[in-house]
């Protein structure tokens, strides 16, 4: 196992999710660019850490109740890494539960993350915020 999948591994295996969070914080580079997939309710690309904390950790964490994204799989290749699982939750407006397919893959440059690109099944999510 390499220095960047640890350093990615890191950021879903905490012993909590406050661990999580501030092991992705203290990864990110100040320039990292955070992109959250088409048709995902935060699409879009956030540049830095206090705009990706912003726009999709605080969201998540106000608008879902049990918002987890669990790892099955790491791939690592020289300075990319792919991380492939399951989100799961339930959207406080509706009430809705969903489990969505993810893939996140990630660019590690010189020990932080530069790039992170969302790949999600969001039908699944887009059913749990329908009303």
């Amino acid at each position: 196992m390499g220095a960047n999948l640890d350093l990615i591994r890191a950021t879903y295996e905490g012993s909590s999710s406050e661990e999580n969070g501030h092991n992705l914080l203290a990864a990110l580079a100040p320039d990292a660019a955070w992109t959250e997939a088409d048709g995902f309710p935060y699409a879009g690309t956030y540049v830095g850490p206090e705009a990706i904390a912003a726009g999709v950790f605080r969201r998540l964490a106000t608008e879902w109740v049990g918002y987890r994204a669990d790892v099955h799989t790491y791939l690592e290749d020289g300075d990319r890494v792919a991380a492939f699982g399951v989100y799961s939750g339930t959207y406080k407006t509706t009430g809705k539960s969903m489990q969505a397919a993810f893939a996140h893959l990630y660019l590690v440059r010189g020990g932080k993350i530069g790039r992170m690109t969302q790949y999600v099944d969001t039908l699944m999510v887009q059913q749990a915020l329908a009303l």
